[in-house]
């Protein structure tokens, strides 16, 4: 007996070819065919052996989620409500905070507190919220109206009595000649974009990035700020969106991305989920 070679072993040539195979000759017997469809589930044999009609099927109901209702505050932003339904469908985490917050919303100061805003800014900087509410309150008696035209009349003396340091008196007068002199563009604000508003507030005197971008957040209401210098934000996307773990302004970014062009509601909603306070 020859000895049997492996497959794998074999020459190509000496594989028979599926052609030459014998094929076994007989009547052609149909296909089977399934029935489609309908007829399919239902389709059976009476007992004579002919077909009962399919029966009607029944349309499965559709499956309708139901609408959130957010019981919004007077003064909230026009665009408040319709960038809460599209955040929702886009971000998992705001899916859950804005119906559990969905009767408080971002009420701007509006334009004609600017310059009380910005001053309440500059004396809160770098110091507790606690501490910045009871220096506001003891300046905020000093001028007979929080106007430029009224702080610029105040003694500095008197300013530096209320606990005012030098430089936050110097970071006052030179918002307030800002304000007297008209070097800060309001009447056209609503026509300018973030950028160009933020750079402008900038020029000012103890304003940073953060600074201008809170304005518009608290006192313009814009729609798209994304405030990255903010620790609050970046907090709240770590604590919401990766289970705490540390994120970078990259990944802060991105996690925004689903959130244009309502940075804004997003942030907030983000910030209220830490219980913060607006400072507006």
């Amino acid at each position: 007996m020859s000895a049997v070679k492996h497959l794998d072993t074999m020459e190509f040539e000496q594989l028979p070819l599926v052609a030459d195979l014998p094929v076994p000759m007989g009547p052609a017997a149909p296909l089977p065919v399934a029935p489609l469809g309908a007829a399919a589930m239902v389709q059976s044999a009476g007992p004579a052996g002919k077909d009962l009609a399919p029966a009607k099927l029944a349309a499965a109901p559709k499956t309708v989620a139901p609408k959130i209702h957010l019981d919004l505050p007077d003064g909230v932003p026009a665009y408040w409500a319709e960038a809460c339904r599209q955040l929702m469908r886009r971000d998992r985490v705001l899916k859950r905070l804005i119906p559990q917050l969905g009767s408080q919303a971002l009420l701007p100061c509006g334009q004609e507190q600017a310059f009380a805003t910005l001053a309440r800014s500059i004396i809160g900087q770098q110091i507790s919220a606690k501490s910045a509410k009871t220096l506001w309150n003891k300046f905020a008696k000093l001028p007979a109206a929080m106007q430029p035209e009224q702080v610029l009349r105040l003694k500095v003396d008197d300013m530096r009595g209320a606990g005012l340091s030098a430089r936050k008196v110097d970071y006052l007068v030179d918002l307030a000649l800002h304000f007297t002199e008209h070097r800060l563009h309001m009447d056209e604000w609503a026509q300018m974009s973030d950028e160009v508003i933020i750079a402008e507030l900038m020029s000012i005197r103890g304003l940073s990035r953060w600074t201008a971008e809170n304005f518009l957040i608290y006192c313009l209401g814009r729609p798209n700020v994304l405030p990255l210098d903010d620790a609050g934000l970046i907090q709240g996307i770590s604590l919401n969106h990766f289970s705490g773990d540390p994120v970078s302004r990259s990944d802060a970014r991105e996690v925004a991305e689903a959130w244009k062009p309502w940075c804004t509601v997003a942030t907030w909603y983000i910030w209220r989920s830490l219980e913060a306070q607006p400072v507006a």
